[in-house]
């Protein structure tokens, strides 16, 4: 059987950034005009008032404190409260794919491969800014890659899915070396009007390079030990847009916008979790004790700290066993575990382990168990 490796891994972030201070000012700027506005509404009881939001709400629900966005324009006057961008069209290339772009090349550069080595591209993201063309084949177009790419879509799931993806295509000869890349332009899903989830996403770009391990020429690979994924229907995360929307005369203001049931998320989907990574380690016969590091889905701090403490079985986990990126980046959808893992996978020695997971809507979880070489 044909060993797989990730060779290397590229991180692109965006330099605009919004603090939890600016967000909660401007929010509660909309907060005062909507309950002016509508104070008749409101005193009638025929319209709820809006609530304030607050930097310690923020930290509390999230461990979130800063996020990065490719356009920070428009997200923080009340009148506004989305980002102001021009629209791309045919011939101009897209953010997904400039961003992808950028981590990509330091991926290949990692794994000491160059583009023209590449003979498949998976752009893995929990959204894309447009159905077709594909823009993995755009991307392998502006790379000047060889073979075939595609996008998928498994929300937050999309990077570990798509790494098994190319793992597997390895292993059956269908590809050499593949690139995967994860751009999560989120900002503009977000509903800066909720209170509840204004403060959740920020725009980021993962990379990685998997490949055969004979033939690895990098420095830091890790070693593919196995791989398992899961699925569950919910409702509880949604993101609604869709291309049949311009046939319906009304739609919900919250229809092209990320929302969740957090409480629900938290209760149903961490079991289902922690279950794939233990079932997994049993499969691969790794112990936990075995384990350095868990690179995990960074979503909520509350999450992961309860997802670490399960799978290691401790009461407290040191920050380095399970690295947090939530406090600089927010929640970066896919590509939250693989920024856990770009920029805290140095200090392993051979033979040290590690589970990459990534878990969100679907339910859908990939995990993934890492050797370094």
């Amino acid at each position: 059987m044909t060993s797989i490796v990730i060779s290397g891994s590229g991180l692109f972030t965006p330099k605009e950034t919004v603090t939890n201070e600016e967000l909660v000012k401007a929010f509660n700027q909309y907060v005062d005009l909507f309950n002016e506005q509508h104070k008749v509404a409101i005193d009638a009881g025929d319209k709820q008032a809006m609530s304030y939001s607050s930097t310690e709400f923020i930290e509390k629900a999230s461990g979130i404190k800063s996020r990065h966005v490719m356009y920070k324009e428009g997200i923080l006057d009340p009148n506004v409260m989305q980002p102001i961008f021009h629209k791309r069209l045919a011939g101009e290339t897209p953010e997904m794919v400039e961003m992808a772009a950028i981590a990509a090349k330091e991926a290949l550069a990692q794994a000491g491969r160059t583009a023209d080595e590449v003979d498949l591209i998976i752009c893995g993201a929990s959204n894309f800014q447009r159905a077709y063309p594909s823009m993995a084949v755009e991307l392998q177009a502006l790379l000047g890659a060889d073979g075939y790419g595609y996008d998928m879509n498994v929300a937050c799931s999309s990077a570990t899915f798509g790494i098994i993806n190319a793992s597997n295509a390895i292993k059956a000869g269908n590809a050499k070396v593949a690139l995967i890349v994860n751009p999560e332009f989120a900002s503009p899903q977000i509903n800066y009007k909720s209170r509840d989830s204004h403060f959740i996403f920020g725009d980021v770009c993962t990379a990685t390079v998997v490949e055969a391990e004979e033939g690895c020429n990098a420095t830091n690979a890790f070693r593919i030990l196995g791989t398992k994924q899961k699925t569950s229907f919910s409702n509880n995360i949604r993101c609604d847009v869709g291309y049949t929307d311009h046939c319906f005369d009304e739609l919900s203001e919250e229809n092209p916008y990320f929302s969740q049931e957090g409480r629900k998320v938290f209760k149903e989907l961490l079991p289902i979790v922690s279950n794939v990574i233990l079932s997994h380690l049993d499969e691969m016969q790794v112990s936990q004790n075995e384990l350095k590091r868990l690179w995990l889905h960074q979503a909520n701090i509350n999450m992961n700290i309860y997802a670490a403490k399960k799978i290691l079985n401790k009461a407290q986990v040191p920050d380095h066993q399970a690295p947090l990126v939530l406090d600089d980046y927010a929640n970066t959808a896919s590509a939250g575990s693989i920024i856990a893992f770009h920029k805290h996978k140095t200090d392993f020695e051979s033979g040290e382990k590690g589970i990459l997971c990534s878990f969100g809507a679907g339910y859908s979880v990939g995990c993934i168990g890492l050797e370094k070489l």
